[in-house]
């Protein structure tokens, strides 16, 4: 399942209102991760924090009984997007660092991490990743024959 653009301004929307919670200009609030959890015959959306309080929920009209087998990493990979997107908003939260977005299915259980909140670290989508181990492998090779 390709994420669709209607999909993608639902997801962005969403993180906004979500930072929203957390403006940059209050003091930062102690938390350590922002739990988003999906339905997938709803379509909803919810964000909690760590004391599994709700933070904001949305639906997304794509994902509504969606029952197809890689909707979990359709998903990911959309809020990951987004996630990016709206980089200087989510990293200006007024959470303490490091913090980190998780995605959990309705039953709570971790599915991704989907985006680190750190000076030092980053997440990166799977996609941007794909034939990594290839590519070094290669670059090395070539430096290695060159000597």
């Amino acid at each position: 399942m390709t994420a669709t653009e209607q999909t993608l301004q639902q997801t962005e929307r969403f993180i906004g209102k979500v930072a929203d919670k957390f403006p940059a200009t209050e003091e930062p609030t102690v938390l350590t991760d922002i739990h988003f959890r999906v339905n997938q015959e709803t379509g909803e959306l919810v964000a909690f924090d760590d004391d599994d309080k709700e933070i904001t929920r949305s639906v997304i009209e794509q994902w509504i009984n969606n029952h197809e087998d890689d909707f979990y990493d359709s998903a990911t990979s959309a809020i990951r997007k987004c996630l990016a997107s709206k980089k200087e908003i989510v990293e200006g939260m007024s959470i303490l660092k490091p913090y980190s977005f998780v995605l959990e299915n309705e039953d709570k259980e971790n599915i991704a991490e989907l985006y680190v909140v750190d000076d030092d670290t980053v997440i990166i989508d799977t996609e941007l990743m794909a034939n990594l181990d290839k590519d070094l492998n290669d670059f090395l090779e070539s430096i290695l024959k060159t000597k």
